[in-house]
């Protein structure tokens, strides 16, 4: 599990402290198990939303945490071509390679702190898969896809995709130095990543170093979700324990604190999570599969634009990266 690193930390751009007479400190409200399952070609994830109401981590609709996990030759798996509409795809790469194409033409590699951001909008057909050499050689594969909703007025923006390498995300440092965090999208302590977002959402990965402590301040409008990568913590001013596979659902507040373990384990060295808050669309969800939209009406509509071809085919010859 790498963990987000900075040549000079001292470099970095530190987060604001907070106030902390003013601020309000969110406390869990619950902390969730994901558990795994089988998606795509058969490969195993983590459902970090898996019975948890919607409306608790709204605009998100779903967290799969892929990996970590070494693959023998042989073993590597993909999600063939297949449709969305309705919706944003946030494909985030740590270990290991995925090769994306789309019916838009769009193609590329997913590597090494790498996001790609899909707006699948109106409709559109894609593939991740790994690359023929992961498949013939094997080798360590770890990422994360985060799926956003969009509100009802912008389902049917045209498909678009941001290819985000991971030397533009915007890399902080806590306020001591002790952890070290990858801004992907939004506004984080008057810092903004480089993710374009139609539905407003805070994005980054943060890496907490054993027996420090991360403290950002958080927008009130937003919820507040903390999804533990690798390694042991706790969350909130109760200090609620965490570990790999949890997810922490926080309450209201403007401060979100995040401790690392004083020990952890030598496969993860330092507590990894993912922070995600965004501000809630709070409008009817209708869900098929790979279609989220607003009426059972629009599902049966996108399945047949679907089996029509009107949301594309993905071309024969493969884009050049």
């Amino acid at each position: 599990m790498p963990a987000v690193q900075a040549d000079d930390i001292s470099a970095l751009p530190r987060i604001a402290p907070a106030d902390g007479e003013k601020a309000s400190e969110r406390r869990a409200v619950t902390v969730v198990n994901a558990p795994r399952m089988l998606e795509g070609a058969g490969f195993e994830v983590r459902r970090a939303f898996s019975g948890v109401d919607l409306t608790l981590v709204d605009p998100f609709l779903l967290l799969d945490h892929m990996g970590a996990v070494e693959y023998a030759p042989g073993e590597a798996k993909g999600a063939p071509d297949h449709p969305h509409r309705g919706f944003e795809t946030v494909t985030y790469m740590m270990d290991g390679v995925l090769e994306h194409r789309d019916s838009n033409g769009g193609g590329g590699f997913i590597t090494d702190g790498a996001t790609q951001w899909m707006t699948a909008g109106a409709g559109i057909v894609h593939s991740e898969m790994p690359t023929e050499e992961i498949v013939t050689k094997g080798g360590l594969f770890h990422g994360v896809q985060l799926w956003v909703n969009l509100p009802r007025a912008q389902k049917w923006t045209p498909a678009q995709y941001q290819d985000l390498d991971a030397d533009k995300a915007v890399l902080l440092a806590s306020e001591d130095g002790g952890a070290v965090v990858r801004l992907i999208a939004g506004d984080l302590s008057n810092h903004r990543g480089p993710g374009s977002t139609r539905t407003p959402i805070m994005y980054a990965h943060a890496s907490v170093s054993p027996g420090e402590r991360l403290r950002v301040p958080w927008r009130p409008d937003f919820n507040a979700l903390v999804y533990v990568l690798a390694g042991q913590g706790a969350v909130g001013p109760d200090q609620q324990s965490i570990g790999e596979g949890q997810l922490a659902i926080l309450g209201q507040g403007d401060l979100v604190s995040i401790y690392s373990n004083p020990k952890q384990e030598s496969k993860a060295p330092a507590l990894e999570i993912l922070l995600l808050g965004g501000r809630p669309i709070g409008e009817q969800i209708a869900w098929h599969g790979p279609f989220v939209m607003n009426t059972r009406e629009e599902i049966i509509q996108a399945i047949q634009d679907y089996h029509a071809g009107r949301m594309g085919r993905i071309p024969a010859k493969r884009t050049a990266d």
